[in-house]
């Protein structure tokens, strides 16, 4: 009898791409790759690669672990997911970042734009004004997460770009008067690299705050592809302003297959050199909002594909370095180091999976985890390190002039790289995006997803009127 030309690996829930119908949908392996496969009714067979590496996806799995729940669930299932967010009671995991966006304007018009900002007026798409969230609906969203999390452990001011908001400090000074543990804020750059009054200000509400900015390429052409503007000299002047009044800033890089991908290495090695720079994000094109000359096949660009771009072309992490993220391993990816006097250390890779598994909270932010810090460096100070009973963390610092360990560590010695893959209709996985941590305050105060908020609950959303409507479609 004939052999299938494939290995059926697991079974799950889908969407149609074109009408957003929930489908049923199989993971395969072939050819050393990952495939969803999927059939609708109305627009027939589909397949999309969601993998290149076999192995590591089925390394993704071993690293599941129960999620935390919110302290509360603000939606009751009813039509199932991706039809209830707000979180529901069937969503697995909490929120390990919550997104709360200032205003729908910007002072960019990216070819590529999630959520469709722009300097407009009105937006295209939806035909709505674009507008700044008052502080009172602002206030709003932010004791909607307080109410679900408790301490959030990361809020994230959003946009388009959250600087133009005229109350902008406003914000500031009410999130830093709530137990929040950290804030970052999602910067196109533009208002740090022209206002050093600005950065002076924002300087003070150190420490506890990070600026997640906006940095591409360092090509021209690549910059105008992705931002409609050559930003070279914003990006220069905003990291020279960010080292010198030393705001902690994680560099977040848009990839796009073919265009900018090449210069993951390059631009992890300029982010070391900057002593504000924490990290570097590599955020894989989402197929959501203003997307301009991307083709679903050719230019998708998985999370294993990034992954092995950055072994490859950077000299500082081995594959053991860079794991998946336990609260959504499908889609998170990291590689946990200290940066100390010109050295690159990678911790991830010294500790055994299970081991990690057991000992790493259910976030995308370690090093504000005091349990954990201390676990870490009891594990290395100890010389336990499951990879080698004679390795510690004095040891690994022997080159360098003696240290206190860990008081001697500070946040400006962290170094990390995250791989971020979001889902969209194309590899919408309905087993994944239950274990989604990353969210986003909707303008009502429901708590969504930040893949399926794209996909259905934001306004001008292909799928927007498949949740208003409430159809049920099981």
């Amino acid at each position: 009898m004939p052999t299938r030309p494939y290995l059926f690996y697991a079974l799950t829930n889908s969407v149609c791409s074109k009408c957003l119908t929930k489908v049923e949908a199989k993971i395969i392996f072939r050819d050393e790759c990952v495939y969803l496969v999927k059939h609708c009714p109305t627009h027939g067979h589909e397949e999309v690669l969601i993998a290149d590496d076999i192995d590591y996806y089925k390394l993704t799995q071993q690293f599941i672990k129960p999620g935390d729940i919110p302290l509360r669930f603000n939606t009751p299932i009813k039509y199932g997911c991706p039809y209830d967010c707000g979180l529901c009671p069937d969503h697995e995991q909490h929120s390990c970042l919550t997104l709360i966006e200032l205003t729908d304007k910007c002072n960019l018009s990216c070819p590529i734009c999630y959520a469709d900002s722009g300097v407009e007026e009105i937006s295209p798409n939806s035909n709505q004004a674009r507008k700044h969230r008052s502080l009172a609906q602002i206030k709003m969203m932010l004791d909607a997460v307080i109410a679900n999390e408790g301490e959030p452990q990361i809020i994230q001011l959003s946009g388009g770009e959250p600087t133009l908001h005229p109350e902008f400090f406003a914000v500031m000074d009410l999130v830093k008067s709530k137990p929040i543990k950290h804030l970052m804020i999602n910067t196109n750059g533009v208002r740090i690299a022209k206002d050093r009054d600005f950065c002076d200000r924002l300087s003070q509400y150190m420490p506890g705050i990070e600026i997640y900015l906006q940095f591409d390429s360092f090509e021209k052409s690549a910059l105008e592809e992705l931002r409609g503007a050559d930003l070279r000299e914003i990006r220069e002047k905003a990291i020279a302003n960010l080292n010198e009044y030393k705001i902690s800033t994680t560099l977040v890089v848009t990839l796009k297959k073919g265009l900018n991908d090449r210069e993951i290495g390059k631009i992890i090695e300029y982010a070391l050199q900057q002593r504000c720079v924490r990290g570097v994000t590599f955020q894989p094109i989402q197929i959501a909002g203003r997307l301009e000359q991307f083709d679903p096949k050719q230019d998708r660009y998985t999370l294993t594909e990034v992954r092995r771009s950055i072994l490859q072309q950077s000299p500082y992490f081995k594959p053991q370095d860079i794991i998946p993220v336990p609260c959504h391993p499908d889609s998170l990816a990291m590689a946990y180091a200290l940066k100390l006097k010109g050295q690159v250390i990678p911790l991830t890779g010294m500790i055994d999976p299970d081991t990690y598994v057991k000992m790493m909270p259910n976030s995308v932010l370690y090093e504000q985890n005091e349990d954990l810090k201390s676990k870490i460096f009891e594990l290395f100070s100890t010389s336990h390190s499951p990879k080698s009973a004679a390795t510690s963390l004095k040891q690994l610092l022997c080159c360098l002039p003696m240290m206190a360990v860990p008081e001697g560590i500070t946040y400006e010695n962290v170094f990390r790289v995250l791989i971020v893959q979001f889902l969209d209709p194309f590899n919408f996985d309905v087993r994944s995006v239950k274990r989604s941590c990353i969210h986003i305050v909707h303008p009502d105060g429901r708590i969504i997803p930040f893949d399926t908020f794209n996909m259905f609950y934001r306004e001008g959303s292909a799928g927007h009127h498949l949740v208003t409507n409430r159809v049920n479609y099981n």
